[in-house]
């Protein structure tokens, strides 16, 4: 019965999500602000439907009720609960109601935060967000059903991909969603502004802390994510710009940008046409990472459907969605005059290159991702597009743009002097140089790209703490001076550095675990030593154990430093039944100075095993400043003025419209 209720209340979201459609943009038109109101009233009845039919699948799930197909297919009753509990999105059906249900969330929060936004705005806002559930739920209920019965009941479940058992991979999709789906929003009020064909300060103030939110979780969920295949995938790496990973890398590198255009929007009433266009290909491109994921045109341990049905009818959704939206671009954008002229070398400048540059390097990472599956499609022909291609093009794009990121935000608004802003930089250029020196005695005739990413991590991290120190006048003044200043310094800014401090970090881990890895490959037997930079790795043979829900081998590495026993590592490859697979579980253990990574492979014919041994400089650095970017933009959205909106103007009693609440 739990099915079928969970299935009632998907239908009647779809009925809601039809009015939602429909009745707030007449009301918007009329200037009705009872049928907006009624608009809102159906947003948030919308997320308590889609919420208890979500509630009612999770509920199947922890009871293994093995009648339902999805359950069945991707549970087990052995399966360790919290794995019970996100084998609910573990798979396309499930992950396709969880996508539904945050953008129910969204929409319902604009309609009960929006109370400082325009009536008009609000009703077309969500109705827009009514438009984007309304074929999600289509696919949904016709061609993805989550609660379709099976018969006869199956004794137990095939059970979760084994490599998606894991706690990352249980958090990792559903912060990932509130990225992609929280980007919706902004579309939604990019399309609002195209139809009432206004586009101010007021918007962009508006528009900015959703964008902030969404941002900030997929900046989460990304990092989730590599963190996970780091530990969990067992070949030492962070990323493989796999087509996948790129799919949610795009959006998060054009969801950057719109967060710097808007806020040139917000400050300078200009650049307005460019982010709306910004705002509608984030989410497009949203929409474009479901449609890879969905589709079945590619095999990946990140991808969820293989039902060409489906991909197409995504597929057309996503053509309809983008082109309708560009299409109403095409013809409102015109409209949208901006003013606020600005000066080659001023802030808004900056943040133009910095919009350019981001695009350049969505377009790379598009072109890499997508020319294999046109190849493919055209000619049959089969090519891999992997790492050298992205490190020979993105690397110079974004070079720059951290470059860029150092300078743009000390310098001033309309017009800027270059040479006063590099004077009061000298320290940071001094700092710069030194470690690029020092960078450059330990990698003698090493890698380049060592140096250059220290330079780089360096610059922007310095660049940041001068630009904070200069704001708050540190060492200008009293120490209560100085308090009050940092005290009454915007959070918005506040944010902003911490951000780019964290993109400098994330610079420094990547550039000194690459650079200076130690890693060694080959085969050991029993009381075997081997030699990882300053470590020694001394194999103690392997044991059988057992887990939850798999058998294991399990290996024995003792780490020596010097002649002292620092810690014991144990590996393990693992055996699951349901579905049978076998994968491999990485011992790390965490130093200050870097990680020690211990990987069991297969057993040889002569008994040895194959092992991978690495020791990873600062690799931690690499989640501390993924860490650091998703704060500073929660730091942001505790800004005062995200709080209280944007001014409008009062209405007085006798010039409100009829109907009007």
């Amino acid at each position: 019965m739990t099915a079928e209720i969970g299935q009632f209340c998907m239908i009647l979201a779809l009925l809601v999500a039809l009015f939602q459609v429909i009745i707030p943009q007449i009301g918007a038109f009329k200037k009705d602000y009872n049928l907006i109101l009624f608009g809102k009233y159906a947003a948030i009845v919308q997320l308590i439907l889609i919420l208890f039919a979500f509630l009612c699948l999770t509920h199947l799930y922890v009871t293994s009720d093995f009648s339902v197909l999805n359950v069945w297919q991707n549970s087990h009753s052995q399966k360790p609960l919290l794995y019970k509990i996100s084998g609910v999105w573990g798979n396309h059906e499930g992950s396709l109601l969880l996508w539904v249900l945050i953008l129910a969330i969204f929409g319902a929060a604009v309609a009960a935060f929006g109370k400082s936004l325009p009536p008009s705005l609000v009703g077309r806002v969500i109705s827009i967000q009514a438009a984007i559930g309304f074929g999600f739920l289509i696919l949904l209920i016709f061609l993805s059903n989550p609660f379709a019965r099976i018969s006869p009941t199956p004794i137990d479940g095939n059970g979760l991909n084994p490599l998606l058992q894991d706690p990352g991979l249980a958090f990792h999709p559903p912060f990932l969603y509130l990225g992609y789906v929280g980007f919706s929003i902004a579309f939604s009020f990019a399309i609002a502004a195209l139809i009432e064909g206004k586009v101010d300060a007021a918007w962009a103030r508006w528009v900015r802390p959703w964008t902030l939110a969404a941002w900030s979780f997929l900046t989460i969920g990304i990092s989730l994510g590599s963190w996970w295949a780091y530990y969990e995938l067992g070949w030492g790496g962070w990323w493989f710009w796999d087509p996948v990973e790129n799919a949610s890398f795009m959006p998060w590198l054009i969801g950057t940008a719109l967060l710097h255009s808007a806020i040139v929007v917000e400050k300078r009433d200009t650049l307005k046409s460019w982010t709306i266009l910004l705002a509608i290909l984030t989410f497009s491109f949203s929409l474009l990472g479901t449609f890879i994921v969905r589709s079945g045109i590619l095999n990946s341990v990140h991808s969820f459907a293989s039902d060409p049905g489906r991909g197409v009818f995504i597929l057309g959704f996503l053509i309809l969605t983008i082109g309708g939206s560009l299409a109403l671009y095409t013809w409102r954008a015109p409209s949208l005059k901006g003013g606020g002229l600005f000066s080659p070398i001023s802030r808004e400048a900056s943040l133009v290159i910095n919009n350019l540059l981001l695009m350049s390097a969505t377009a790379t990472v598009l072109l890499g991702t997508l020319y294999p599956l046109i190849l493919d499609a055209i000619s049959g022909e089969k090519v891999s597009v992997g790492p050298p291609y992205y490190l020979a093009t993105f690397i110079p794009i974004m070079t720059p743009l951290v470059i860029v990121m150092g300078i743009g935000p000390m310098l001033a608004w309309k017009r800027a002097d270059l040479s006063g802003v590099l004077t009061r930089l000298w320290l940071c250029i001094v700092v710069t140089v030194f470690a690029a020196l020092i960078t450059m005695f330990f990698t003698y005739r090493g890698p380049i790209l060592a140096v250059l990413g220290m330079i780089l991590s360096v610059w922007l991290i310095t660049g940041a703490l001068a630009d904070f120190i200069e704001k708050i006048k540190l060492f200008k003044g009293s120490i209560n001076d100085t308090y009050k200043r940092f005290v009454n310094y915007p959070r918005s800014a506040i944010g902003g550095t911490v951000a780019h401090a964290g993109v400098g970090v994330l610079i420094f881990g990547i550039t000194l675990s690459s650079s200076f890895e130690v890693e060694k490959i080959q085969s050991v037997k029993t009381g075997d030593n081997v030699k990882v930079g300053d470590y020694i790795f001394k194999f103690k043979g392997t044991e059988n154990v057992k887990g939850p829900n798999y058998n294991a081998v399990r290996g024995n590495f003792d780490v020596y430093l010097g002649e002292d026993l620092i810690l014991n590592m144990q590996p393990e490859n693992r055996s699951f039944k349901n579905p049978e697979m076998v994968t491999t579980e990485a011992a790390i253990y965490p130093r200050k100075l870097g990680d020690l990574y211990a990987v069991l492979g297969e057993k040889n014919p002569d008994n040895s095993f194959s092992a991978r041994l690495y020791y990873k400089p600062m690799i931690n650095c690499l989640w501390i400043g993924c860490l650091m970017m998703s704060l500073g933009g929660f730091i942001s959205l505790t800004d005062r003025k995200y709080r209280i909106g944007a001014p409008r103007k009062k209405i007085i009693e006798k010039d409100k419209p009829q109907g009007a609440v």
